[in-house]
């Protein structure tokens, strides 16, 4: 039976488990005979049958499992026979795109937190905000280290998280380390700030703005990793 290779962007993936989703996804489709998705290369090539889909409906299957289809590698040898799916225009109305920002926003949103209310915890037991007066050097330093110490334990998570997914030591750091530094800050500052309104400027934490500050943290970033993965196809970890 004759076969036809396409080779299709995926954009979002960040682990092999997020490879399997799209494979799943593909491989669903009536008429596919085969799926290799290319996890490094950031790439799928689906192998259909004569009466098989046809790309948008190839690529509407990879948008249903929470990715985004971005350009491929026209150059790259394989059977592709054409390259006449150009890549979406940016539009905010791609509920697959919210959906997976969405996802990876919350895993930030885990690791980020870690280490913020960590230390902010530990200012509010150890009385730093009434030790410490505000506008001098100390004071500065010490509200700066919360956003530094979110950034590590997000880094550290993430890199667990990508470990758990089969991936060695070396990829996952690497990957953890790839991550959207804009993104993790703008979550990080929208925590602090709200932690600041609710403490009156002092050093510590007021549990009962957790909630709060945890639903700044993820709407301040969200938009902003909509747009980075609708557009380029990167995620925010």
């Amino acid at each position: 039976m004759a076969t036809e290779d396409h080779v299709i962007g995926v954009g979002g993936m960040s682990c092999n488990a997020c490879s399997d989703r799209v494979a799943e996804a593909l491989s669903a489709l009536s008429g596919v005979t085969d799926v290799r998705v290319e996890l490094e290369e950031k790439h799928t090539v689906v192998s259909v049958g004569e009466n098989g889909p046809d790309r948008k409906a190839l690529a509407a299957a990879i948008r249903s499992a929470g990715y985004s289809v971005i350009e491929p590698g026209c150059g790259e040898e394989s059977a592709q026979t054409s390259c006449d799916v150009p890549v979406a225009e940016f539009n905010w109305r791609d509920r697959a795109t919210w959906y997976q920002s969405a996802r990876n926003t919350k895993w930030c949103l885990i690791g980020c937190s870690i280490g913020e209310f960590g230390t902010l915890a530990a200012y509010q037991v150890m009385g730093t905000g009434h030790l410490v007066p505000p506008a001098t050097p100390l004071y500065y330093f010490l509200l700066v280290l919360p956003l530094i110490n979110g950034l590590i334990t997000s880094v550290i998570f993430e890199t667990i998280l990508l470990m758990r997914g089969q991936m060695d030591f070396r990829k996952s750091l690497s990957t953890a380390l790839g991550m959207s530094f804009i993104s993790m800050l703008m979550m990080e500052v929208a925590m602090e700030i709200t932690d600041l309104v609710a403490t009156g400027g002092l050093l510590g934490m007021n549990y009962y703005a957790i909630p709060v500050m945890l639903f700044a943290g993820f709407i301040t970033p969200w938009p902003y990793n909509y747009w980075r993965l609708k557009k380029y196809g990167a995620a925010c970890h």
